[in-house]
């Protein structure tokens, strides 16, 4: 059985940088989907509209958020790849301490 969480974060609204950052979207890094497929992770799409950015990610039974974060702090790759990216994105108002990409709270389903 698969669990999807959803996310939420800006980016720094500026037209360029967010061209810039959606081309490197188009070439993310190898290590970086192998980063994310070894999780557990077996589907994630990222969605945008103006500099407000929406991701989806649907995991395994084996995914945890904390083996997640423990496997991407010590991956170099993964800690490239955050920093660079940390050039376009902007923590959102309302964010915990050390929090990028907020977790939203499902509040609908329709069946």
């Amino acid at each position: 059985m698969s669990h999807r969480y959803c996310f939420t974060l800006d980016l720094i609204d500026d037209t360029g940088l967010i061209a810039v950052y959606e081309e490197w979207h188009r070439h993310v890094w190898p290590e970086i989907k192998e980063s994310i497929v070894s999780a557990g992770v077996e589907q994630m799409e990222i969605y945008r509209v103006s500099n407000r950015l929406f991701m989806i990610m649907d995991v395994n039974d084996q995914f945890s958020f904390e083996a997640k974060a423990a496997s991407d702090a010590a991956n170099e790759k993964v800690q490239e790849w955050e920093t660079l990216m940390w050039n376009f994105q902007q923590k959102l108002r309302f964010a915990k301490p050390g929090e990028k990409w907020v977790l939203m709270k499902k509040i609908f389903t329709l069946q």
